[in-house]
């Protein structure tokens, strides 16, 4: 899997859904995504919490379970990879590794205090992480997440993705980055696979392809399309009691191919 995974970064531009629970993963794997991605958001939803409540105990059986389920390499949302120091992100590396992980990202956002980590923070951060990767074979995602907390800078944006890369990371990932002009930049400037969220108003996936951006992946955004649906059909039981909202669900010969 872990193989599999590096030579999806080689050429090309590819998809990287983000499933939420193993149904969801199997769904995905059997409309043809070549991998798939952990949502932080999005698994906290699933368990009843809010973005960045997760546990890392919580993460590494989600982990388990959804490469259990499927059998395409899965990245691991892991957020701040839960530690302050090296020795505790390699140890969440490691946990993750065992529980199957063939990618892991780690971003520069500390929630404690709702601050970007110091570019010299982030970098010792990022080394921890990619040796530890590199014991195991994983890919290593490094986040730069200014934009997606209102610090809108993209000179300093990369230089942290270029400095993130010099410390061992093999992809890099600004999400929130919305305009050709700059995801180009920083595809050009990093000179290295480049991750982009697709949200509402970025170009195209195919537009992405042609800037050289070689993985784009959903976020959450799979995880609040199928909520925001359940919302619609539980409101439309509620409010006329009918059930329109079937015509929607999935055909026996698509819950065959899932989860048979």
């Amino acid at each position: 899997m872990r193989d599999r995974f590096h030579a999806l970064h080689e050429s090309g531009t590819f998809l990287l859904s983000n499933p939420w629970d193993a149904g969801s993963a199997r769904l995905l794997e059997s409309l043809g995504f070549p991998a798939l991605a952990t949502t932080s958001s999005g698994l906290a939803a699933s368990l009843g919490k809010r973005d960045q409540q997760v546990t890392r105990p919580e993460l590494v059986a989600h982990v388990a379970a959804l490469t259990a389920a499927v059998g395409i390499p899965l990245n691991v949302d892991a957020e701040r990879c839960f530690a302050d120091a090296p020795e505790g992100i390699a140890e969440t590396v490691d946990l993750l590794a065992e529980a199957g992980a063939a990618g892991i990202s780690i971003e520069d956002y500390d929630p404690a205090t709702a601050r970007i980590e110091t570019l010299e923070s982030g970098i010792e951060r990022v080394a921890a992480a990619a040796e530890a990767c590199a014991r195991h074979n994983i890919v290593l995602t490094a986040r730069a997440e200014n934009h997606l907390y209102g610090y809108d800078n993209l000179d300093d944006t990369i230089e942290r993705l270029r400095a993130y890369r010099a410390a061992g990371a093999d992809v890099v990932y600004a999400p929130g980055l919305s305009t050709p002009g700059d995801i180009g930049r920083v595809v050009t400037e990093v000179a290295c696979p480049v991750n982009v969220l697709a949200v509402p108003g970025a170009p195209s996936v195919p537009e992405l392809a042609a800037l050289g951006v070689r993985r784009v992946s959903t976020g959450g955004a799979l995880a609040w399309a199928a909520y925001g649906a359940l919302r619609d059909a539980a409101r439309e039981l509620l409010d006329t009691g009918t059930t329109t909202f079937r015509t929607g669900s999935l055909t026996e010969d698509e819950i065959d191919r899932a989860f048979g």
